[in-house]
């Protein structure tokens, strides 16, 4: 006998109670996937991916992109990393291509890192983001080694992402005449007001114990330094691009551009390369058959299954 029965005590209960959902007793769709339905529902998929690949690739194929890398012709075939971590060396350079096609502004103008790996834990951490909207943010161990520099004080922004600011610079001329690369709003809005104070300024930047990348205008805010926010939101893969600034000036067909560069950043430590790359966009963006290529790839093999149905149960 329950010894609560024997006590005169009511028995526990723990049945809940009743609902439709504890009861799993709510109403549900179950489609049934007859043949036709089936075939319905691929020929759909079909009829709305193929077109989008079509028009997508059909944009892509009209973005006029130009890429020329400079890292190689830029430096002395033998001692490089000397080269490069000689301030007193003559680091300017300049490069040629040519205007196949009619480019349409605006004008993209971005830098190109090969073999740089923005995404390695122990850099990509390397960063204090409260730092970098807060005044009198505590510094931890997350930015070392670049947190203070020799004598203590403490270095704004810290950490190696910013320590390592892409510092080469770009002069552009079209057919011999000089042209506007305008570097106003390259960087997200979100970024600028979200994620970097207005009221936080550089300091001690580059005078910590290792010297590396561009430094830092000490009188603007970090809202206000554009290339350091771009800069700032790290890629996903070891090749990646980031805009340096726009060309508001069409480019006629068969021009001439010639690009005036100041190698000053090293990537022959880690064996990286360094490309310019010239781009118009689309509706779609830059450059990318991968997007149009998937939604053929998708909305082909959905046409083929349908008819292969249709043949089957036809």
């Amino acid at each position: 006998m329950d010894p609560s029965e024997s006590d005169g005590r009511p028995r526990k209960i723990n049945k809940p109670n009743y609902s439709k959902f504890t009861q799993q007793e709510l109403p549900a769709c179950r489609p049934v996937l007859t043949p036709r339905t089936v075939i319905t529902i691929f020929s759909l998929i079909s009829i709305i991916f193929v077109p989008i690949g079509i028009a997508s690739l059909i944009a892509s194929q009209e973005v006029i992109e130009l890429v020329g890398r400079y890292d190689t012709s830029c430096a002395p075939m033998v001692d490089k990393i000397r080269f490069i971590q000689n301030s007193t060396s003559n680091k300017r350079c300049t490069i040629t291509l040519k205007a196949h096609k009619y480019m349409k502004r605006p004008i993209f103008l971005y830098y190109q890192i090969g073999n740089f790996y923005q995404n390695h834990r122990s850099y990509a951490s390397s960063r204090n983001d409260r730092q970098l909207l807060y005044k009198n943010a505590h510094l931890k161990k997350e930015c070392n080694p670049e947190t203070h520099t020799t004598d203590g004080a403490p270095i704004v922004p810290c950490g190696l992402v910013a320590w390592s600011l892409f510092n080469d610079t770009f002069t552009v001329d079209v057919n011999g005449e000089t042209t506007e690369v305008n570097k106003h709003d390259i960087a997200w809005a979100s970024d600028k007001n979200n994620k970097f104070g207005d009221d936080i300024y550089p300091s001690n930047f580059q005078k910590g114990k290792l010297i590396g990348g561009a430094t830092l205008n000490e009188s603007v805010p970090l809202s206000g330094q554009e290339d350091l926010i771009v800069w700032m939101r790290t890629a996903a893969f070891s090749t990646f691009r980031k805009l340096y600034g726009r060309i508001k000036k069409d480019i006629m067909a068969n021009a001439t551009i010639t690009v005036f560069i100041q190698n000053n950043y090293n990537t022959y430590s880690f064996g990286g390369s360094k490309a310019v790359v010239l781009s118009t966009t689309s509706w779609i963006g830059g450059k990318n058959n991968f997007i149009g290529i998937a939604y053929l790839s998708v909305g082909c093999l959905c046409l083929f299954l349908a008819l292969g149905f249709s043949s089957v149960h036809g």
